[in-house]
């Protein structure tokens, strides 16, 4: 599969999970759109313990993760992001690949 069957495969999934969750969805309007969005803070701070899991850092639990926890973790992270992205507007994907060509073409150091 190309870069562009990803693409193609990966928005209709994302339309798919946003319609799941707003039929159970009990926030409405603005505010369940921000709940939407801090969804974000919550899967971000899995990946944390996921990472601190998997170097072991905490004593109390030790290796309680693997790296592959933490893959798994940072893809629901973006995937959660863009259904977040396509809450906000129905025109996620054009959203998103444009920011992304943007990302692209930043420069990787400051200009000399």
């Amino acid at each position: 599969m190309d870069d562009q069957d990803t693409a193609a495969a990966l928005w209709p999934v994302i339309d798919e999970l946003l319609t799941r969750l707003e039929a159970n969805r009990t926030n409405t309007g603005t505010q369940g759109a921000l709940l939407r969005v801090l969804k974000l803070s919550e899967e971000v701070g899995e990946v944390a313990e996921a990472v601190i899991g998997a170097t072991g850092d905490n004593p109390r639990k030790g290796f309680s993760h693997t790296w592959e926890d933490v893959q798994r973790e940072l893809c629901d992270v973006a995937i959660t992001a863009l259904v977040a992205l396509r809450s906000l507007t129905p025109q996620a994907q054009e959203v998103f690949e444009q920011h992304l060509k943007g990302v692209r073409e930043r420069p990787l150091s400051p200009p000399a």
